[in-house]
């Protein structure tokens, strides 16, 4: 009997044996651990994406969701209230000349490894590099005050993706860490209000579109959820491919002996070990797929790192190579909720991973990867710490 147990620290470390048994013999899959359905082949997961008014965000995104965010953030809204908001939201970020963010980013890697890498064999690359680069990127992004202790942004952030895996929800802890980024993002909000600048915050709250301005509620969703995704999904995304890297040093030879590969390397890296893993939508009326019917009602799990692997639609998909054209991949969503800040995300990683791989080419990982402790999470995937060492 298959199972779909994403609560568990072994599913975390390697959930593609699984993925592959689903998507052959259970592509529509009832997961008793999960209490919801599976889809993990690339056309299902895609079809889901694209067809909205049936695989509906309304009711949350998370596997396991937060009370009170549904249906108040860009990720759990459908259209048309999600195209009233998303354009006021995509506003800003077009305004944003994304090359102006490169000489910063590059200034924030270089830094990252003189202070923490340049004088030590072994290094943690997700806390020393990934960390480090993503919350002082995001907070110059969002205009974040400086005077805020990072590390509790960071931390709480963290705690935000994750889920107690005894339970299958999320704790006391969890829950703490939502209200306290709620509590942080009106603060942010209202020192943005009187300190205006050129900022993404700042420019949330005076954003509008055809005389329409966010409200209060869905200017601090939206700060909360960039703040959470921000972090998690940028430095989730770097981990990964520092680790993927590491793995396969003849992959990171190719890029090195080519840098013009590097954005390439990048889509790979996020199809073959996608960050994003896992989110859920609500079914509106019932569907039949693969001999299986889901109730209008049910929720539905996307699995976005099953939808990567899918040798139905990628040759090899178990094989990372920086020269294969992973068009169509799934690691940052699709549809109508593609994540909106793709475009900085990319440039972030390809910026930062330029100047890393120039500063320091060679490394291997520094202990065997049965020991990589994986962030507990239903919805992402990434390595808690990445010890790499210095060849």
């Amino acid at each position: 009997m298959a199972r779909f147990n994403l609560y568990s620290a072994e599913f975390d470390a390697n959930p593609f044996d699984s993925y592959k048994e689903l998507r052959d013999n259970h592509p529509c899959f009832w997961s008793e651990d999960a209490q919801k359905w599976v889809l993990t082949r690339h056309e299902d997961v895609v079809n889901a994406l694209n067809d909205w008014q049936t695989y509906s965000s309304a009711k949350g995104n998370l596997v396991d969701e937060f009370p009170g965010r549904a249906g108040n953030t860009l990720g759990t809204m459908d259209p048309p209230k999600h195209d009233e908001v998303r354009s006021i939201v995509q506003s800003v970020f077009m305004k944003r000349n994304l090359k102006h963010l490169v000489e910063p980013i590059q200034e924030i890697a270089r830094t990252a490894i003189k202070d923490n890498i340049a004088d030590r064999k072994v290094f943690d690359f997700a806390e020393d590099f990934a960390g480090e680069l993503t919350y002082k990127v995001l907070f110059a992004l969002l205009g974040l005050p400086e005077s805020e202790d990072p590390e509790a942004v960071k931390n709480n952030a963290l705690l935000m993706v994750q889920t107690d895996p005894e339970t299958r929800e999320k704790g006391p802890e969890h829950l703490k860490a939502f209200t306290w980024m709620q509590d942080y993002s009106t603060e942010v909000i209202k020192f943005r209000s009187e300190n205006p600048g050129d900022d993404l915050v700042s420019q949330l709250i005076t954003a509008e579109v055809d005389g329409r301005k966010l409200d209060l509620i869905q200017v601090q969703t939206t700060v909360t959820t960039l703040i959470m995704a921000g972090i998690e999904s940028l430095a989730g995304m770097l981990k990964v491919f520092g680790y993927n890297l590491a793995k396969y040093p003849q992959e990171r030879q190719k890029i090195l002996d080519d840098m013009a590969l590097l954005p390439n390397a990048i889509e790979e890296s996020m199809r073959f070990n996608s960050s994003a893993q896992r989110f859920r939508r609500c079914l509106t009326k019932d569907v039949t797929l693969h001999g299986k019917t889901m109730k209008a009602g049910d929720f539905v799990i996307l699995a976005y790192g099953a939808a990567n692997r899918d040798e139905r639609k990628y040759p090899n998909p178990d094989v990372f190579d920086v020269n294969r054209n992973p068009k169509g991949h799934v690691g940052m969503g699709g549809g109508t909720h593609t994540c909106l800040g793709n475009s900085i995300a990319r440039l972030a990683m390809k910026t930062a991973m330029e100047v890393f791989l120039e500063e320091i080419p060679h490394f291997s990982l520094a202990e065997p990867e049965d020991r990589l402790e994986w962030v507990a999470s239903s919805n992402f995937r990434s390595p808690v710490k990445l010890l790499l060492v210095r060849d």
